[in-house]
């Protein structure tokens, strides 16, 4: 395989037309944490973008950052850290996960469309990108968006960027929205609920005026591979309600959510809070053993429970615990389950949700759909979009949908 790393936008649309002229389709990467989700490539060219990397600039009191696409995101979260900001919607590292030593970049997210926790107060990563810069894989350099949020008239082009995974176009610089990080958290531990009563519980939160910034639950056989001990040493299952803001309403919210639930329950402070949900954002629970498959599902929380009680029933070696207030599962299944795509799939209510295989084998990447399959009409509009972008299909061709 030949490497190709260029160092600026130019260097990209040249690689790009190249790959055009030899019709060589390539891989795009930058730190490759995350390439070992979607079907395996045989790319006889790989462009790595992480020599694209650098700020642009970042003005806190705008709440806005911009920075070229190969930027490691420690360095990024480490800047903003230092002005006591954060990305709201609290991007998840799956590096642990994947067995990577590697960090991801701030392309990688994108791509990813990697979304935390804290999605079900403030928003997915797509609602939060102001702009970008990229070159099509018509090699043509093309830039969208701006430094403000506002109203969109057209194409949503950095909607669609979220989540595209390279098959469209090489992102070469983003402009982030950031928010202030929260003053103070606190989390209100639940025990002993189970699946279905801690999904009624999470929701009933949901719909309180408290302000729930994460809920989650842990089955026993989960939380106890937590590093926090006041989870991994509960004996039961946990279910999880954080709190987030200025510390007289923490608290104050905190007494009320309290009030709401009989059941046995304790509170985590500001540090072991934050150990608890990096440990649920990065799926660090799951990453062993290294060998079973992972899956993450996405689909209306009042749905939740009924779907891991199929997954279980179907494959008893199973695990997986919940997170955005029910509505996503992470989901471990040994490699021996080889029908896990069928079962996870079969347990999503038709045309609800999607499953996404995040951890496996290269064989079972080759053989299933890595993403949802897509229903006809869907199938047809999304192969249009690939052929505007990328008519020669020089792109990560196949990574998520093959097109005859």
């Amino acid at each position: 395989m030949t490497e190709v790393k260029p160092e600026d936008q130019g260097g990209v649309t040249d690689a790009i037309l190249t790959a055009i002229a030899e019709r060589a389709p390539m891989e795009i990467v930058g730190s490759a944490t995350m390439r070992t989700i979607g079907r395996p490539l045989a790319t006889p060219v790989k462009l790595d973008l992480s020599g694209l990397a650098g700020l642009n600039f970042y003005e806190p009191e705008e709440l806005v950052l911009s920075a070229k696409a190969g930027t490691r995101r420690s360095a990024i979260d480490e800047l903003l850290r230092g002005r006591r900001q954060a990305f709201a919607f609290e991007p998840p590292d799956l590096a642990r996960l994947l067995g990577s030593n590697q960090g991801g970049t701030l392309g990688g997210m994108i791509a990813a469309n990697l979304s935390g926790p804290r999605r079900i107060r403030s928003g997915a990563l797509r609602d939060h990108i102001l702009g970008f810069s990229a070159v099509s894989g018509r090699g043509e350099a093309f830039k969208c968006g701006g430094r403000v949020m506002k109203n969109v008239t057209g194409y949503d082009l950095p909607k669609l960027m979220a989540g595209s995974w390279g098959t469209l176009c090489a992102l070469t610089e983003v402009t982030m929205k950031v928010m202030p990080a929260p003053e103070t958290t606190a989390t209100l531990l639940l025990f002993g609920f189970n699946d279905e009563d801690a999904g009624a519980a999470m929701r009933d939160a949901m719909r309180s005026p408290l302000d729930i910034a994460g809920a989650a639950h842990l089955p026993v056989d989960v939380a106890r591979a937590s590093a926090l001990a006041d989870i991994a040493n509960a004996g039961t299952s946990v279910t999880l309600l954080r709190l987030e803001g200025f510390g007289e309403s923490v608290a104050f919210r905190l007494a009320e959510l309290q009030a709401r639930f009989t059941a046995e329950r304790s509170v985590l402070d500001p540090q072991r809070s934050e150990t608890a949900w990096s440990e649920i954002r990065d799926v660090h629970m799951l990453a062993a053993p290294r060998e079973r498959i992972v899956w993450r599902v996405s689909l209306p929380p009042s749905d939740g429970p009924r779907a891991m009680n199929h997954i279980r029933t179907a494959a008893p070696a199973a695990i997986g615990y919940y997170d955005w207030a029910g509505g996503l599962l992470w989901v471990s299944v040994p490699l021996s389950e080889h029908g896990s795509a069928q079962v996870v799939r079969g347990a999503i209510p038709p045309a609800t949700g999607h499953a996404t295989l995040i951890r496996g084998p290269e064989s079972l990447r080759a053989s299933v759909f890595v993403f949802e399959p897509l229903p006809d009409p869907l199938a047809k509009l999304t192969q249009r979009v690939k052929q505007a972008f990328d008519p020669s299909g020089v792109l990560n061709p196949g990574r998520m949908y093959h097109f005859a």
